[in-house]
């Protein structure tokens, strides 16, 4: 391991708002602050907000920036990247911003029952293989319902054609209520696209713009009642991005 990320893990060990806790660690412990993120780490009880996925964490420090009266709360295993993020938001005393370190399968073992209002998905790996690993599979929507609020909202921004189109036929499916969507959200001349907290641009996102990509957002509640199912589609892979030479990848329906 490079000089340079060992000081960066050191950095994210001091640092304040940082929350470090790898799957072992839970194993064996729990996780302390379950329910008690408003109270014991933020000392308010503003809105909890998550970007899952957050890489180097520029949602949660512009949305934070932007929304004082809320919390912000960014997640990923990659520490060396989430240092910059937890590193700016320090810098700048955004004491309504947080980032905590960990597997995001295990997401719904850090938070209590209502305890989270919003979760951003921003550029997340689309796994165009892999239903099960994609952020907005209704695996992983069965784990959100455990801690997020009934009717919470879930926000997904993305470059992919194939993370936008699943998971906006898997809200439909399950009749999970759309609130706005958009296929190209910069030249989108529609109400969504003025949205505030829209304007912010990831580090990942700018180089997709920069290879002439379109941003691609969809922005569902999800009711914690109703069983949800995987729609039963064939969706064409991202060109650019696909692991092969198949032109779709077909999603089973499961219970």
């Amino acid at each position: 391991m490079g000089k340079g990320k060992l000081a960066k893990f050191a950095d994210m060990a001091a640092n304040p708002l940082v929350v470090e806790c790898p799957y072992w660690l839970l194993q064996r412990d729990g996780f302390a602050l379950k329910g008690k993120w408003n109270s014991d780490f933020f000392k308010n009880p503003n809105p909890i907000i998550l970007e899952l996925g957050c890489g180097r964490g520029e949602y949660t420090v512009g949305l934070a920036r932007q929304f004082p009266n809320f919390n912000f709360i960014g997640v990923d295993i990659k520490g060396s990247r989430m240092w910059h993020g937890a590193k700016t938001a320090l810098e700048e005393g955004l004491n309504n911003a947080a980032f905590l370190r960990t597997n995001i399968e295990f997401i719904h073992e850090m938070f209590d029952k209502d305890e989270v209002s919003e979760i951003w998905l921003t550029f997340s790996d689309p796994q165009m293989k892999k239903p099960t690993k994609r952020l907005t599979s209704t695996f992983f929507m069965n784990r959100y319902r455990k801690f997020v609020i009934d009717g919470g909202i879930i926000h997904l921004k993305t470059d992919s054609n194939f993370m936008f189109t699943y998971t906006r036929l898997m809200a439909e499916h399950n009749a999970l209520p759309i609130l706005g969507a958009t296929e190209d959200l910069y030249n989108d001349e529609s109400d969504i696209a003025t949205e505030q907290l829209l304007g912010i641009r990831t580090y990942y996102e700018q180089m997709w713009l920069d290879r002439g990509l379109t941003i691609k957002y969809l922005k569902f509640q999800l009711p914690q009642m109703g069983e949800l199912q995987e729609p039963d589609v064939e969706i064409p892979v991202d060109g650019y991005r696909s692991y092969d030479h198949k032109v779709v990848s077909t999603v089973q329906t499961r219970k």
